[in-house]
């Protein structure tokens, strides 16, 4: 067997030489991701109004995605660590409740019942129309300063919605429709049970009088399309091959032809309502406000699932029971086949601003036509319905273990990376299932007003010739999201009892505690104007340095301070207990 030579190293001083050196921007750049520096800063112009001095002031971009700024993926990626750790295995409660009114907020509370009162008896008060809506704006006027005085008190919402109402059927304010809530006669009934106001799991007590507080790891995968090539233990896959981790097949279709790709689609788009569908109905059958922090991601096979921690403990069985007895339906008109296709969709009629057929020109219906059609057909079915699929994971995970470091790690694994790229594409099967999924979802709809109804035959709620068919720029649409186009973090809304600045404040506050910074400031007054001025600062503006000298001082700046911390971390007695430490390590250099 022959091999081939190896290439000779080019000649000194050539052009192939010189472009193999490394660049200079290029090296800047991963000088500054290694020692955790934005690398897209944000110029910002901090001007004093009481002096009119201006300084420049540079913030981290705060990219979420690895591909734009990897420093600040992985803060964030860290930073969605801390948080799903610290509400992961709580003890306690994490919201203890709103406080009741104070007298003040009582007694404005008091004259607002007063005004609508004395509204409701003007209404019924016989007298000349035009004085009757004097009369009315009067105490409408009344009633706004009130409201806005209750505001001011620190009352969270409103006492009372307004009272001016639209008739507009096209109005997001008008009438909804409503369906039936009767379950289907297809899937098992779950047991419903009034919500107790805790989200702290179980406690076990083992033999020897320890006490327990585990919680759990769920997945949760949508239903199968069709064969795809995969590794089974102990058989082998369904085209009766042995694959290994590196085979470029694994997680295409063994039969592309009859891969289902349109459920895909349509599976992937509506992923998350049916998500939202399992929590509620597994808070109604274990009869506690379940609480759940996690991240949606691909498959191999591209189609979603979603990895989330739950506090407490639940059976697997219930679990499971839960995932067979949830799904969601989308009662929206027919769109099992392409009336139009993309290269000769429906033109806009301008002189009866309508969208018509191309050939016959006779208007499309309007969405609540459409919608009426529906209403009117006794044996109508939703236009899609959305399960899980038979594979649901769950396991125990004890608090303070390496499992749940572990987990943790495997939840947030691909956070900072768009859902294209969780999984590499290195062959030509790969690229080839990526294309057919993607090409389905550009004409899959997305909402009630999406473009793509057009192709369908109807006319979305609140057309208008400006509409693309087949070209929305809804985020399902594209293809670096495969579908997934809402939050790829899910974290419930009494997890841990604090936001991500909440959790980035804890981090900066222990940070400035270690190096002995005291910044106490007095709280700001609401009735006191701001006595600075923040605005973006201009690429042309003279006083403002080229990116690569900006870079240059960050990571000096950043190397004077992770010195400072290092050395204030050597002098105290320990770290902080979880993982904090490293947070606030990268978050250093961007704090002011």
């Amino acid at each position: 067997m022959t091999t081939a030579p190896l290439a000779a190293p080019p000649r000194p001083g050539s052009r192939a030489a010189r472009l193999a050196n490394p660049r200079a921007v290029d090296a800047l750049k991963d000088l500054a991701i290694d020692h955790g520096v934005c690398i897209r800063p944000i110029a910002l112009r901090r001007t004093d109004l009481a002096t009119g001095k201006t300084e420049l002031v540079d913030l981290p971009c705060g990219a979420t995605l690895e591909a734009k700024c990897p420093p600040c993926a992985k803060r964030a990626r860290r930073l969605r660590q801390v948080q799903i750790r610290e509400g992961w295995h709580r003890t306690d409660e994490p919201q203890p409740g709103p406080a009741p009114a104070t007298p003040r907020q009582r007694d404005l509370i008091t004259a607002r019942a007063h005004l609508e009162f004395e509204r409701a008896a003007l209404q019924l008060t016989a007298m000349d129309p035009s004085d009757r809506a004097a009369e009315l704006e009067r105490i409408d006027t009344a009633i706004d300063a009130v409201e806005q005085e209750i505001a001011a008190e620190g009352l969270r919402g409103s006492i009372a919605p307004g009272h001016s109402r639209t008739d507009d059927p096209d109005s997001d304010d008008g009438p909804r429709r409503v369906r039936s809530t009767k379950r289907r006669q297809d899937v098992p009934d779950l047991p419903r049970q009034k919500i107790e106001a805790r989200t702290v799991g179980r406690t076990y007590v083992g033999s020897d009088g320890v006490e327990h507080r585990p919680s759990m790891w769920l997945t949760l995968t949508l239903d199968s399309y069709g064969p795809v090539h995969s590794i089974h233990a102990g058989r082998p896959c369904s085209c009766r091959r042995w694959h290994t981790q590196e085979d470029p097949q694994l997680g295409t279709p063994v039969d592309p032809a009859r891969y289902d790709y349109r459920r895909a689609a349509w599976d992937a788009v509506h992923f998350p309502r049916l998500l939202d569908r399992y929590w509620q109905n597994l808070r109604r059958a274990v009869g506690w406000n379940v609480q759940y922090a996690g991240c949606v991601e691909p498959q191999r096979r591209l189609a979603p699932h979603a990895h989330f921690a739950i506090r407490g403990t639940i059976p697997r069985t219930m679990l499971e029971l839960v995932a067979k007895a949830t799904y969601h339906q989308v009662w929206w008109p027919p769109a099992d086949r392409l009336r139009y296709p993309i290269d000769r969709p429906p033109t806009w009629d301008t002189k009866g601003e309508t969208w018509v057929d191309p050939d016959t020109g006779r208007p499309l219906s309007t969405w609540d036509e459409a919608l009426d059609d529906l209403d009117d057909d006794p044996d109508a079915e939703p236009a899609h319905l959305v399960r899980f699929g038979a594979q649901v994971k769950a396991k125990g995970v004890d608090p303070g273990t390496r499992d749940a470091e572990r987990t943790i790690g495997y939840i947030t694994k691909y956070v900072t990376k768009s859902a294209a790229d969780c999984h590499t594409t290195t062959s030509d099967p790969q690229r080839q299932h990526l294309d057919r999924l993607w090409h389905e979802l550009r004409v899959t709809p997305c909402s009630d007003r999406c473009s793509n109804w057009l192709l369908y035959g109807v006319q979305p709620k609140k057309a208008h010739g400006r509409l693309r068919p087949g070209h929305c720029k809804g985020r399902v649409h594209q293809k670096v999201t495969l579908g997934i186009g809402g939050r790829r973090v899910l974290v419930s809304r009494d997890w841990s009892g604090k936001t991500l600045a909440d959790h980035r404040a804890d981090a900066h506050a222990w940070v400035k505690a270690l190096l002995g910074v005291t910044t106490e400031e007095p709280e700001p007054d609401a009735t006191e104007k701001p006595a600075v001025a923040w605005e973006m600062a201009r690429h042309d503006d003279p006083d403002l340095p080229a990116l690569e000298h900006r870079l240059l001082r960050a990571i000096s700046e950043r190397i004077h301070r992770r010195g400072q911390l290092n050395a204030a971390r050597q002098r105290a007695s320990g770290d902080p207990p979880g993982d904090v430490s490293a947070t606030a390590t990268n978050d250093t250099g961007e704090t002011r």
